[in-house]
């Protein structure tokens, strides 16, 4: 059965008070009597009491999972990461394209600017993240799921590379170079996805972990977290 259906008739069931209520009042109005409208308002706004926090908790646990929460990892244990640290629940996205093998992975650039040095971490999120059977022995999935990780690390050391080169320090210049790099890092993760067909075209797959895997080489010299100004690290 459709989610989006069956999410349509739990409401219709949740809502059926109000309805009924209003059927009355259309049938007592016509004879003046406003009672049952008042009774109509004090159902609604009991009903909406109820429900606003119920829908508020709801869209907490799904955006990340603090019933099973798991604080996000740093690229450092980049190796440990395993589809049991896929956390995160999904209602309504059950597959891809008909293949129940569907995960998702939810990354980020963290950023922290102090008067001479700037602390830049990618994360891992594992209770945003999801998959949808953690049984899965797939390690072509799990190694493209994990890839994405290694875009955001990326452009975190292409960050931190060019706040290397900064003669001094620059707030706002530093602020642009990070949120360039998010948004170079967003733009990569898209393309990334779409001429990988999410991993199942192969030499496109292996194309773009060569790639990453370079440039990552290329930048080994910025996996510290801590970057000062005007020194390589």
């Amino acid at each position: 059965m459709n989610d989006y259906f069956i999410v349509t008739l739990i409401l219709l069931l949740y809502f059926s008070p109000i309805f009924y209520q209003l059927t009355i009042v259309i049938k007592e109005r016509k004879k003046g009597n406003k009672i049952p409208l008042k009774k109509l308002l004090k159902v609604v706004k009991y009903s909406l009491f109820v429900l606003i926090p119920l829908v508020l908790c709801f869209a907490a646990i799904i955006h990340t999972n603090y019933l099973n929460y798991e604080k996000p990892i740093t690229f450092d244990r980049y190796e440990e990461i395993t589809f049991e640290n896929f956390r995160g629940l999904e209602f309504f996205k059950k597959t891809l394209y008909g293949n129940k093998r569907f995960a998702y992975v939810v990354t980020s650039i963290e950023s922290t600017i102090e008067d001479d040095f700037v602390i830049l971490n990618s994360l891992f999120h594992p209770s945003r993240s999801f998959v949808y059977n953690k049984n899965t022995n797939s390690k072509e999935l799990l190694s493209h799921e994990k890839y994405h990780f290694k875009i955001t690390e990326l452009f975190t050391r292409k960050a931190k590379f060019k706040i290397a080169q900064l003669k001094s320090f620059d707030k706002k210049r530093i602020e642009e170079i990070i949120n360039t790099a998010k948004s170079e890092e967003r733009i990569f993760q898209k393309e990334y996805d779409y001429d990988t067909f999410h991993s199942y075209v192969l030499s496109e797959q292996k194309r773009y972990e060569n790639k990453i895997d370079s440039l990552l080489l290329l930048l080994s010299n910025y996996k510290k977290q801590k970057i000062k100004i005007n020194e390589e690290n």
